[in-house]
């Protein structure tokens, strides 16, 4: 038996049955009471002759569902030529999975101790096929910043969680931040939701179009906006800037929001109370000479049996034409009571969404605590939440296992065809809370990093990164993460990144609140 492997079958050496007698017990108990003898108290190994699960190999993000399956097959099964037994009869499979989640918790800890963060040299980060300096482009004065937003004439449109809209004006000092644009939506500023993401039309510059869209938490009642249920809406409307006095008073410079329309509006019934899950980014896909066709995910609002309710519009990915008309080839167009916006179903909590160069829908999402996913689109796929996940509960407690077969072993699988259920293209463990997604692309005023070109780079809120991750799609229409890199480390939480028309990045950070750009280095 080879070295790896002896490792791996280390993970169940002394998993006791204590576990299956108290099957409410949490994995950091679990671990204590039955693996820290000999695997130690952060899995460092020792006891009984056991080695580290700490080695970067059985780490290796790329090779993270393999070493997942192996983990988890030799806790349940054994090893027989190491004299290891199986545990699958005294565990649960959920129980078994929680400690493979709870060792990745482990290992990622030890690593990031190990490596630290990305480091610059004389101001400079070299990565793998690109080097930048980090700039802070707004400094100060911005309030929980969810999204930004470029227009032609070289400004930002930032959001605020709060429901502020601003303009900031880039000068050679700290450039210039708005006061917030008057008129837009009355927003439910709770919990997680609030003014969420900006994304200006294909075509905004052509004459006539000028069209910004707003997705934002939408309140039951303008009366007491912050109580109540709540529903994530997506609106458009146009920034009209006074460049005189009006006669009702408003002075030069104030840019308002004007010509408002709904672009998409859940059924009242079914705006919840909760402050959780409310998604939401917006992407837009060319539909030739009929327009373009616009993407959006709404998470399922902490119920996750309504993420597989097609009845229900939340824990979804939506498609609606540029005006909010409903194409009449989405999959459940045609079932009764169904959200015929609904083009794929299934997600917990989508907070990023992007089209590569190659026409691809990707979107990323949180897991549970353990879990966050990034997932390749497709029509009327299952996404599988609740059904199957990386993740355990944030308590620690067992909750559901990854892989579909397994559920489907169990005699679960009732939230619909388990056997159908749209496995991710790269999961995070543990969570980085995920949030933000864009591609690395030429633009109109140039192209910063042309060895990233078509790359995605992934935010994380919790786990304060930006990832470059290269994806490819196989001929069996299955995405794949060929090279995932660690670029931004350490700066505050990320909540978007996006792609400037020079090609550089931008990323909006949350505590504190400011947004940087990724500028490029020439290299000799």
């Amino acid at each position: 038996m080879n070295h790896g492997a002896r490792i791996v079958s280390g993970i169940a050496l002394f998993v006791a049955s204590q576990a299956a007698a108290q099957p409410n017990v949490g994995v950091e108990q679990m671990w204590a009471n039955s693996c820290a003898r000999c695997h130690g108290e952060n899995g460092e190994g020792g006891g009984a002759g056991t080695r580290t699960l700490l080695s970067p190999e059985l780490y290796d993000p790329l090779r993270g569902d393999e070493l997942d399956r192996r983990f988890f097959t030799a806790t349940k099964d054994g090893v027989p030529d190491t004299a290891m037994p199986g545990f699958g009869d005294t565990l649960r499979d959920e129980q078994i999975w929680a400690l493979v989640n709870h060792i990745r918790e482990k290992q990622a800890t030890a690593l990031r101790k190990q490596s630290g963060s990305p480091k610059a040299v004389g101001g400079v980060f070299t990565t793998q096929r690109a080097s930048f300096r980090l700039e802070t482009i707004v400094h100060e004065g911005l309030e929980l910043p969810w999204a930004v937003e470029f227009l032609p004439d070289g400004r930002l449109l930032i959001t605020e969680r709060k429901g502020t809209l601003r303009l900031f004006t880039p000068g050679p000092d700290k450039g210039e931040l708005s006061e917030p644009i008057a008129g837009t939506p009355l927003v439910r500023n709770y919990g997680q939701g609030g003014l969420m993401d900006v994304a200006l039309h294909p075509n905004y510059a052509e004459p006539g179009n000028g069209w910004v869209y707003l997705a934002f938490t939408d309140p039951s009642s303008t009366a007491t906006p912050d109580r109540g249920p709540g529903m994530t809406k997506v609106v458009r409307g146009k920034l009209r800037e006074q460049s005189a006095p009006r006669v009702n008073g408003a002075p030069a410079g104030v840019v308002e929001w004007t010509e408002p329309q709904t672009i998409f509006e859940a059924k009242r019934a079914h705006y919840l109370d909760t402050a959780l899950h409310f998604g939401c980014k917006l992407a837009f896909q060319p539909a030739g000479d009929k327009g373009h066709f616009l993407y959006f995910g709404i998470g399922e609002r902490g119920r996750a049996e309504m993420a597989q309710d097609l009845k229900r519009p939340n824990g979804k990915v939506h498609r609606v034409w540029d005006d909010g008309r409903l194409p009449a080839d989405n999959p459940f167009a045609d079932q009764p009571d169904a959200y015929a916006s609904i083009w794929s179903f299934g997600h917990r909590n989508p907070q990023g969404l992007i089209f590569d160069l190659k026409g691809n829908l990707w979107d990323t999402e949180h897991g549970p605590r353990g879990g966050d996913e990034l997932n390749l689109i497709r029509r009327g796929a299952n996404y599988g939440w609740p059904t199957v996940s990386y993740g355990i509960n944030y308590n620690g407690a067992p909750l559901r296992t990854p892989w579909p077969e397994i559920v489907s072993n169990q005699g679960r699988g009732h939230e619909g065809n388990v056997a159908d259920i749209a496995m991710p293209a790269f999961r995070w463990m543990p969570s980085i809370g995920a949030c933000g997604l864009t591609v690395v692309q030429p633009g109109p005023k140039g192209e910063a990093f042309p060895a990233w070109r078509g790359d995605l780079l992934a935010g994380g809120l919790s786990g304060s990164n930006v990832d470059r991750l290269r994806v490819e799609v196989g001929a069996d229409g299955v995405g794949r993460v060929v090279e995932r890199e660690e670029i931004v480390h350490g700066r505050g939480r990320v909540r978007d990144v996006r792609c400037a028309p020079d090609g550089s990045i931008y990323v909006v950070l949350n505590g504190p609140d400011r947004i940087i750009r990724l500028a490029p280095v020439s290299t000799p």
